[in-house]
């Protein structure tokens, strides 16, 4: 008995030994395809929906953060004004453009400085979503759930991060620089005078650059597996483009 208890338990073994890691690759390619071609539920597609938005978000918000985030990156730079872009050209003209500089670099400062925290304002937003477009959404464009985040928080999202914008600005001494360059024009000649609202412009400036780059995180999760580092979220966008 016990000769045939060691002879079985060696036949097992010799027999796990026998497959091969790619044996249990494909075992486990198996069991994530048929959990990846599972019918979603609409609760599903929410939850992947918002985990999207809100890894999006946070890659997002901690790329515009760092230094040079806004300043740095020609998509989402904030330049001067461009309804007073007759101001910035004077300035150059009469020799103040190293100001003009400084305040384009303090003002990109700010929303980098801003931007810090702007993920438990959009997280917020996020958690608001209802499940109501969640299916055209996913088989949307591929900036869709971006798009469906501006077009349905834009105003709450503003309302919420003007005032973070405001404090940037001035611990950046971006204002002050601004209504130095404002007066300075306002002194020259036969100009027109000009004193638009900068707090607005920048914070708006701010909203953009953030939605500009949650838009590339989205893509990168509808293109790449890779950037689906959840289970929630590979079998929501492995099933984006099926009917």
């Amino acid at each position: 008995m016990k000769r045939f208890m060691y002879t079985s338990m060696l036949a097992v073994a010799l027999g796990a030994t026998a497959c091969t890691v790619t044996d249990l690759q494909r075992t486990v390619d198996g069991v994530l395809a048929g959990t990846a071609n599972a019918p979603l539920t609409q609760t599903e597609v929410a939850a992947g929906l918002k985990q999207a938005l809100e890894v999006g978000i946070s890659n997002g918000a901690g790329q515009a953060s760092q230094t040079d985030g806004y300043y740095g990156n020609s998509l989402i730079r904030i330049p001067f004004p461009e309804d007073v872009q007759r101001v910035e050209n004077t300035l150059r003209q009469v020799g103040l453009g190293k100001e003009v500089d400084k305040f384009v670099l303090t003002l990109n400062r700010g929303a980098e400085d801003a931007a810090k925290s702007a993920v438990p304002i959009f997280v917020n937003a996020i958690k608001q979503m209802t499940i109501q477009d969640a299916w055209g959404i996913l088989r949307g464009d591929k900036d869709a759930a971006t798009s469906y985040l501006r077009r349905t928080t834009s105003q709450q999202l503003y309302q919420a991060f003007n005032p973070i914008m405001v404090k940037s600005l001035e611990k950046t001494n971006a204002t002050r620089y601004y209504a130095d360059l404002v007066n300075q024009y306002n002194k020259i000649p036969l100009v027109q005078k000009v004193n638009p609202d900068l707090d607005d412009y920048a914070t708006q400036k701010a909203i953009d650059g953030l939605f500009t780059l949650v838009a590339q995180e989205e893509l990168k999760i509808r293109e790449n597996p890779i950037a689906r580092t959840t289970e929630l979220l590979r079998r929501v966008f492995s099933q984006q483009n099926q009917s």
